[in-house]
Formats: structure tokens, C-alpha cells, sequence
């Protein structure tokens, strides 16, 4: 899986979701007689303007899927390459980090490298791949995941689906159990000091549970 340099040469991986957005593309010449790039040509030519308009138009025309006129569409208005392009996902995913933690959340980016090195410490198969507002750990599926709460709280989400043991007084439930979410517990970090031994013990537990 490609990888790409991140802050302190923590690496990031490419998300799982880009490669869905291939495979749909690879498709597409064999479902419909045209490439992607035929398709973005031929929504250029029909003076359409604005994502929504473009992708009900080539729905209704053309019936293509909802999710492949989207792609369609944005890559039409100049977007989209980090949704679908390895290395576009690859360039974009360090901004996706700096611009969680830019301004007001500047001083949560402290806390956020110490999970990262945690949780790269854990396993040689940890995959780190942020989306625009989380970074989302895997191994074979999302086992944990750092989401800048507030100002003041990093909330590391766990996947504790399976967990048969009663977990500590300070995990909190997320709901996700009744919602069937992936992740089920969070720790509300307020510092890097709170990346305790209690910590590690239960993303460990997360990612073994995903083995």
C-alpha cells in the first residue's frame, strides 16, 4: 500500500475508501463504454454548473450511480483528485492533519503525536490514514480513531465490539454498541501526561481484537 511522509516520519497510509473510488473507476469503461475521464469530458461539454446540478443530470441521463456521478462531478469542478488518487490522497492527508489542529486547537497537536507514536509502537501493520476532521487507525478494520473534540480534548475513539472483559471507570461509552458503530468507547485526553500506561493497555486491546 503506498505510503507517504507525515510529521516526525510518522508514514501515512492510503484510506481504504480510495480504493473503492478505483475500483469503481476501473469499472466504469466496462459498465458504460466510457472511461472517468470520458465522462468528466462530456459533463464539461454540457455547460452544466455546480456539483449538484451535474451529478442529478448525469443520474438522470446517463443512470449512473449516485456515488460515481459525485466523483464525476467533482473532478468536472477541479476536485476530488484526494478522493480517488493515491498519491493526491497521500499529499492532501498531512494538510488533513495541520488543518485539525491550526488556530485554537494548535496547542491538541502534542497530545495527537503522542497517540500517533502509541499507536505506530503497537504493531508493524498499524495504518494511519486521516480523513479531513479524524485519523483513523487500522489494521484490518478501524480499531481506533483521534478526533480533536473541542479546544481543550482529543477523544480517542476504541473498537471494543467484541471485548469480553468489563472495561475501566474512565472509558467511556460512546453509544456505538446500541448504534453498531465500530467505536464503542472513547478517552477524553486533555495532555500528553494523560497518555498514560492505562492508555496503551486498551488500544492494545483494541488492535488485538482486530487480528
Amino acid at each position: 500500500m503506498p505510503r507517504g511522509a507525515a510529521k516526525n516520519s510518522i508514514e501515512y497510509s492510503v484510506h481504504p475508501a480510495i480504493a473503492h473510488a478505483q475500483s469503481i473507476i476501473r469499472n466504469l469503461q466496462d459498465k458504460t463504454g466510457c472511461s472517468f475521464e470520458e465522462w468528466v469530458e462530456l459533463t464539461q461539454r454540457s455547460g452544466l454548473r455546480g456539483e449538484k446540478e451535474q451529478s442529478n443530470w448525469l443520474k438522470q441521463e446517463y443512470g449512473l450511480g449516485g456515488t460515481t456521478a459525485a466523483m464525476v462531478a467533482a473532478r468536472t469542478e477541479g476536485r476530488g483528485a484526494e478522493d480517488t488518487d493515491p498519491d493526491a490522497y497521500l499529499q492532501a492527508a498531512v494538510g488533513y492533519v495541520d488543518g485539525m489542529y491550526a488556530g485554537p486547537k494548535a496547542k491538541l497537536r502534542e497530545i495527537h503525536d503522542a497517540l500517533i507514536s502509541l499507536a505506530v509502537s503497537i504493531g508493524p501493520d498499524v495504518k494511519i490514514s486521516p480523513c479531513r476532521t479524524i485519523v483513523p487507525l487500522y489494521r484490518q478494520h478501524v480499531f481506533a480513531e483521534i478526533k480533536p473534540a473541542t479546544r481543550t480534548r482529543i477523544d480517542l475513539g476504541l473498537a471494543l465490539r467484541h471485548l469480553k472483559q468489563k472495561p475501566v471507570k474512565h472509558l467511556i461509552e460512546t453509544g456505538g454498541l446500541a448504534k453498531g458503530d465500530r467505536i464503542t468507547h472513547r478517552f477524553a485526553i486533555a495532555s500528553s501526561k494523560d497518555v498514560d500506561e492505562q492508555v496503551e493497555r486498551w488500544l492494545r486491546i483494541a488492535y488485538e481484537l482486530d487480528s
